[in-house]
């Protein structure tokens, strides 16, 4: 199994298979308009920007399930965030990430890499919000801006904390697409 056999709902509601974006580099990211982690989608275009045309896209998946930080429908949230930040990477329909609710490609994603690759903001950024998500298993998403970098064949390269600034990514990102 691999992301291509999944398909999601864009931010209109229709369904995407994600075998659109076969053979490119792709990064996951759960996101919120609300979030002290908000102002990375700055560097998440950035990242989409630079290493676009090489076969690298960001899949933007939005959801309010950590203190309600996305409370937008997914027209709001999509006008916020190209006004704003000026995004202009896929963004899909609003989703849970944990919890029965969970959607499938996020349990998929959580199977792959159960836990974020560590750095020291990520350590520090895990014992702030470590309160806030107390009683989680040890694989859900800890928060807002939690990313999954997928190779080309579809496969979890590599998970990172919300804390892992988008603009540590580069070095990753360049190995996957060579």
């Amino acid at each position: 199994m691999s992301i291509y056999d999944f398909t999601v709902k864009d931010n209109h509601g229709e369904p995407v298979s994600l075998e659109e974006y076969a053979g490119k580099v792709l990064l996951v990211v759960n996101t919120a308009t609300k979030c002290g982690l908000t102002p990375q989608y700055t560097a998440l275009q950035e990242l989409y920007a630079k290493y676009k045309d090489k076969g690298f896209v960001v899949l933007d998946f939005p959801c309010n399930q950590f203190m309600n930080q996305a409370p937008e429908d997914d027209a709001g949230i999509n006008n916020f965030c190209s006004l704003k930040y000026s995004t202009t990477f896929p963004r899909f329909a609003k989703i849970d990430v944990n919890g029965k609710n969970a959607a499938p490609l996020y349990e998929w994603l959580k199977e792959q890499a159960p836990e974020d690759k560590g750095d020291k903001d990520a350590k520090a950024f895990e014992k702030k919000v470590k309160l806030l998500t107390l009683g989680n298993k040890k694989q859900d998403i800890k928060w807002n801006f939690g990313k999954f970098l997928i190779d080309r064949d579809g496969n979890v390269a590599a998970r990172y904390s919300p804390a892992h600034l988008p603009e540590n990514l580069s070095q990753d990102i360049e190995a996957l697409l060579k």
